[in-house]
């Protein structure tokens, strides 16, 4: 068995700390990262190839006075095993005398990795580890780190980093500052939020992740065969984003075989962050499997870098940032059918806890099918209120006791962080609702005040929160 020789292992770890420690440290993510060093925990940091993580794991190392570093995507590592170890903890010793705090980076290259990082936890390390696989770490760190570990899923820029980015600030909005926001979410909308591309705006960079991650992390890892049916149906997900489907339609569409292999590759592509397949809710979790599923993909300029891009992508488009958003806040998300439906509803220990739809905007044309959807998984939840998101239109509309608010997703993104029930349950209570459905749209009073509009009295309703939460104005 090939071994790498000491002296080479530690130039090697010299070399790679040097580089990490050059790293501009980038801005701070929207993620409590102190939690996470004061946690004795595994911190594992989890997410598509090139979002961020290993900027990331520098704003971590900023924490501590010194650490230990190691990352596997590195060619000169690419025979490293686990007999290779102890060797590189002897380098570590050596180069870093005391030191157990341990950063890693692409933990998921070398086999066995998760039985050497549980020995270390075991005798006291702080470990922080990347991977770029979901399904590979996360089916060994549930056989043999349960307990053990805490995790973080990243994705790129949020669009509150990407204004963070731009040094665009969202308080006390003028008309100035507005306006450079909305020309920044045009942007975001059409080419996303990958780190690397907000600096260059380069879309052969896009398209080279997309190619890398297909290449590297899918067609090699799983020894795929069929190359070229698998492109295609990569190719045909991301160009048919937000779109619903099933595996058969799927197999005839693009003329695979088997359901089998269509279902194996919408996996793999899920695995590396690609994809993310939404289940239609019901009940019976057997019936969620069955039914069709919506399908995602990880970033809007990732998606209109590689797919074809059609007239009407606009609402898609903005349904799957959406979407993206409500996973990054790390919501449990499925979409509603019955028959009208609404793209998407929250579920939170086995009660659905919120309702939002999203279109491009509210016509004379659409807004039956629209607040119809959202009405038919409000009534049957139990909802009193809902959310449609929208490129530029904003109102409040009632619909019997529930109350449904009509946003920008714009601003949904930048102002709704904690509470994306918007407007949440916890703010508009029914007696509120019972109040608003009486008054006039033109002239509002309340409490000997007047309002312009709904929308204005509904920000300004003031009641109190719940024990134990901040109340948040909708």
């Amino acid at each position: 068995m090939y071994m790498i020789p000491a002296p080479q292992l530690e130039e090697l770890v010299l070399t790679q700390k040097e580089s990490f420690l050059s790293r501009n440290p980038g801005i701070p993510r929207e993620i409590a990262t102190i939690r996470f060093v004061k946690t004795d925990a595994i911190v594992v940091i989890t997410g598509i190839r090139r979002c961020g993580k290993s900027t990331l794991m520098r704003q971590l190392s900023a924490q501590y006075s010194d650490f230990l570093y190691i990352n596997f995507d590195d060619d000169r590592l690419m025979d490293f095993s686990l007999s290779d170890f102890p060797s590189l903890m002897l380098v570590f010793e050596k180069t870093s005398p005391g030191i157990k705090v341990l950063f890693i980076d692409e933990i998921q290259n070398v086999s066995g990795w998760e039985r050497f990082i549980r020995r270390i936890h075991d005798e006291g390390y702080k470990v922080f580890l990347t991977g770029s696989n979901a399904n590979l770490l996360s089916a060994e760190l549930g056989t043999h780190l349960t307990g053990r570990y805490t995790k973080i899923t990243l994705y790129p820029f949020s669009f509150r980093e990407c204004l963070l980015f731009r040094s665009i600030d969202t308080d006390r909005i003028t008309e100035k500052k507005k306006a450079a926001i909305l020309a920044e979410f045009d942007r975001y909308l059409t080419g996303g939020g990958f780190p690397e591309y907000l600096k260059y705006g380069d879309t052969e960079y896009l398209k080279r992740c997309y190619d890398d991650i297909l290449f590297r992390d899918i067609i090699s890892r799983f020894k795929i065969r069929e190359v070229k049916g698998f492109r295609q149906l990569a190719h045909y997900l991301f160009t048919n984003t937000a779109n619903a489907a099933t595996y058969n339609a799927l197999k005839n569409t693009l003329g695979f075989k088997s359901v089998v292999s269509v279902r194996d590759y919408v996996g793999f592509l899920e695995e590396a962050y690609l994809i993310f397949e939404i289940f239609r809710y019901d009940f019976s979790k057997k019936k969620q499997y069955v039914n069709d599923k919506k399908l995602y993909c990880i970033d809007t300029g990732m998606r209109n870098a590689v797919a074809f891009r059609f007239s009407d992508d606009k609402g898609r488009i903005l349904e799957n940032l959406v979407l993206i958003e409500l996973l990054r806040r790390g919501k449990s998300v499925y979409f509603f059918k019955n028959p009208k439906e609404c793209d998407f509803i929250m579920e939170d220990k086995g009660k659905i806890t919120g309702a939002i739809q999203v279109c491009y905007e509210l016509t004379r044309e659409n807004r039956d099918r629209e607040l119809g959807g959202i009405d038919g998984a409000m009534t049957l939840h139990n909802l009193t209120a809902g959310l449609i998101l929208t490129y530029h239109q904003e109102e409040t509309i009632t619909l019997g006791n529930a109350v449904i608010q009509v946003l920008p997703v714009w601003k949904w993104l930048i102002e709704y962080r904690d509470d994306i029930d918007c407007p949440p349950e916890s703010v508009i209570k029914p007696a509120y609702v019972k109040k608003i459905k009486n008054v006039a749209v033109n002239l509002v009073k309340e409490k000997g005040k007047t309002y312009a509009s709904m929308d204005e009295f509904i920000r300004n309703i003031k009641q109190p929160s719940r024990p134990g939460s901040k109340r948040r104005d909708p």
